[in-house]
C-alpha cells in the first residue's frame, strides 16, 4: 500500500482510524446503529451515538451472540466465526477500501449467512483484500441473530434483523463516500441466510433506492414464514422457558442465553401444521411476512418497477453440508427421506417415486441430499424467474460445481463451498486439511480467479460475463 494513503476518515459519528492492508485500508466494527441492549434488544435499530476524538477501527470488535454450530467432522469457523467474540456493541460495519480518499468507487455490501442464528461479517473468509485490490469497496455487516433478531413475539417489531440490515444500508448511503465509495453504485450481496435477506430486500418497499444491484448466493425466493409458521418457533421457545415467549419475559436472559435457545429448540414439524419449508438447513427462523416489510414470499412480491440487476447462484450439492459431515447420508433411512420430502413438497410420495426412477441405485441418504438440494435450489430459480418478469434490470444465474475432497472425498459442491473462491481465500489455513471445507489437495486457483472476477464485473458493470436469462456453470465437471 502506498504510504500516501491516509488511515483516517470521518463518518457521521466522528473520526475513525483504520489499519493498512496490502491492498488498501480496513476499518473494523464501525457502529451503524446503537447497541441492541436493555430495552433496545427487541426494538428497531436506533441511531448510533457519536464519539469524541478518533475511534480506533484497526481491530475487530464484537459479533452478535451465537451458539457454536456443530458440523460434525467439518470446521466451519472460517465461515461462521467462533461465535464467542461477543459484546453489546455489535451492530457494526467493517469497510475495506483501496483508498478512503478516492472517489466514485463501486461498493459491495455483503450480508453473512449462518441460518439467522450464527455468523459474523468478520469471519476469516470475508477478508476484503481481493476486492480492494480490484478497485471495489467491501462492506460487511453484522445484524441481530437468533431470537433477538428473528423471534416473532407480540410485544416487539417483527424482522428486527432485517431492520438492522436496512439501517446498515442507510449508513452506507450516508457514509460510504468517506471511504472512496459511490453511494449510487452499491451492490448488496448475501450468502445463505444473507441471500434470504437480499431476497427480502428486493421485495421490501423500505429498501427502495438503497442499492443498484443485488447478488443472492445459495438463497431462495421462498425465504419467508407465514405468521402461523413463525409462531411454531415462538411456541417452542415458550415451552423451553416454561412461560410465554415475549420481549418482556426474556428480559432476564443474557444475550448468550437467548442465542442458545435456537439450538435448544427441538426440530419444528412444519408439515404437521400444514406448512412447507424448503430451507436447506434446520434453522427455526426466517423473515416473517408481517404485512409491512414483507407482504408475501419475495418471489411473488418483488417491488413493482424494480430496476435492480440480479446475480443469483447456487451450488450443485447444497445439502451435502448437512448430510455428509455428520454422517446422516450413511444413517438416514426411508422414514428420514419421507419426512424431508413432506417438509418440502406438496406431493412427497410422488416426488420420491420420481427420484427412485431416476436414481434407482442410490441409498436413502443419497436421495435425501438430492431432495433437500432440489427443493432449496427451486426457490432460487423461482426468484430468478420472477425477476425476469417483474424487474427492469437484468438477471444472471450460475451454478457452482467445484467438488471439495473433504470428508473422504464426499463433501462435493456443498453449501458454502463457493465462498473461498468468491473472496479468493483458498490459502486460509483453517479452510484446508482434514477438517477444512476445502479438504486435502490443492483447490483450483484458476476457478477462484474466474469466480471472483465474475462478482467484480457484476459489481462494476452489472454484467458478470455471460448471457442473461441462462444458467452459467462455474467449475464444470464430467458428471
Amino acid at each position: 500500500m502506498s504510504t500516501s494513503i491516509s488511515l483516517t476518515t470521518r463518518v457521521a459519528g466522528g473520526l475513525v482510524r483504520g489499519a493498512a492492508t496490502s491492498t488498501g485500508v480496513v476499518f473494523h466494527s464501525i457502529p451503524y446503529a446503537a447497541a441492541p441492549t436493555g430495552p433496545r434488544r427487541f426494538a428497531p435499530p436506533a441511531a448510533a451515538a457519536s464519539w469524541t476524538g478518533t475511534r480506533d477501527a484497526s481491530f475487530t470488535g464484537p459479533s452478535a451472540p451465537a451458539p457454536r454450530r456443530d458440523f460434525g467432522s467439518l470446521d466451519l469457523s472460517p465461515i461462521l466465526g467462533s461465535g464467542q467474540d461477543t459484546g453489546g456493541d455489535y451492530l457494526t460495519a467493517t469497510v475495506s477500501t483501496p483508498d478512503p480518499h478516492a472517489g466514485g468507487l463501486p461498493v459491495l455490501v455483503f450480508v453473512h449467512g449462518g441460518g439467522l442464528t450464527a455468523g459474523t461479517g468478520a469471519a476469516g473468509v470475508y477478508d476484503g483484500r481481493s476486492f480492494t485490490r480490484d478497485g471495489v469497496v467491501l462492506v460487511t455487516l453484522n445484524y441481530r441473530l437468533g431470537a433477538s433478531g428473528w423471534l416473532d413475539v407480540p410485544d416487539a417489531a417483527a424482522n428486527r434483523g432485517l431492520l438492522d440490515v436496512l439501517a446498515g444500508l442507510r449508513w452506507v448511503a450516508e457514509n460510504i463516500s468517506s471511504f472512496g465509495g459511490d453511494p449510487d453504485r452499491v451492490t448488496v450481496a448475501g450468502q445463505s441466510a444473507g441471500a434470504m435477506i437480499v431476497a427480502a430486500l428486493l421485495a421490501c418497499p423500505a429498501a427502495e433506492g438503497l442499492f443498484r444491484r443485488a447478488i443472492s448466493q445459495s438463497g431462495t425466493g421462498d425465504c419467508a414464514f407465514e405468521p402461523g409458521q413463525a409462531a411454531l418457533a415462538t411456541r417452542g421457545i415458550s415451552l423451553l422457558l416454561g412461560r410465554e415467549a415475549t420481549a418482556a419475559s426474556v428480559a432476564d436472559l443474557t444475550d448468550v442465553q437467548l442465542a442458545e435457545l435456537s439450538i435448544a429448540l427441538p426440530p419444528l414439524d412444519h408439515a404437521a401444521h400444514g406448512f412447507l419449508d424448503t430451507a436447506v438447513g434446520a434453522s427455526p427462523f426466517k423473515p416473517v411476512i408481517d404485512g409491512v416489510l414483507l407482504t408475501g414470499q419475495p418471489a411473488d412480491t418483488l417491488r413493482p418497477g424494480l430496476a435492480t440487476d440480479l446475480l443469483i447462484g447456487s451450488t450443485a450439492e447444497e445439502a451435502n453440508l448437512y448430510t455428509i459431515p455428520n454422517g446422516l447420508s450413511d444413517t438416514a433411512g426411508e422414514a428420514d427421506l419421507l419426512a424431508a420430502a413432506r417438509r418440502r413438497f406438496p406431493d412427497p410420495e410422488g416426488r420420491l417415486a420420481g427420484y427412485r426412477d431416476l436414481f434407482p441405485d442410490e441409498s436413502p441418504g443419497q436421495l435425501l441430499s438430492r431432495v433437500i438440494t432440489d427443493a432449496f435450489v427451486a426457490g432460487s430459480r423461482r426468484l430468478a424467474a420472477a425477476h425476469v418478469v417483474r424487474s427492469r434490470g437484468s438477471t444472471f444465474s450460475y451454478e457452482f460445481r467445484w467438488a471439495s475432497a473433504a470428508c473422504e472425498g464426499r463433501l462435493g459442491a456443498c453449501h458454502c463451498i463457493e465462498l473461498p473462491f468468491v473472496f479468493e481465500q483458498l490459502a486460509l489455513p483453517s479452510l484446508r486439511g482434514p477438517r477444512g471445507l476445502l479438504g486435502p489437495g490443492e483447490p483450483d486457483t484458476t476457478l477462484a480467479a474466474e469466480t471472483h472476477e465474475a462478482w467484480v464485473r457484476f459489481v462494476k458493470t452489472g454484467h458478470p460475463g455471460w448471457a442473461p436469462n441462462s444458467r452459467h456453470l462455474l467449475g464444470e465437471r464430467d458428471d
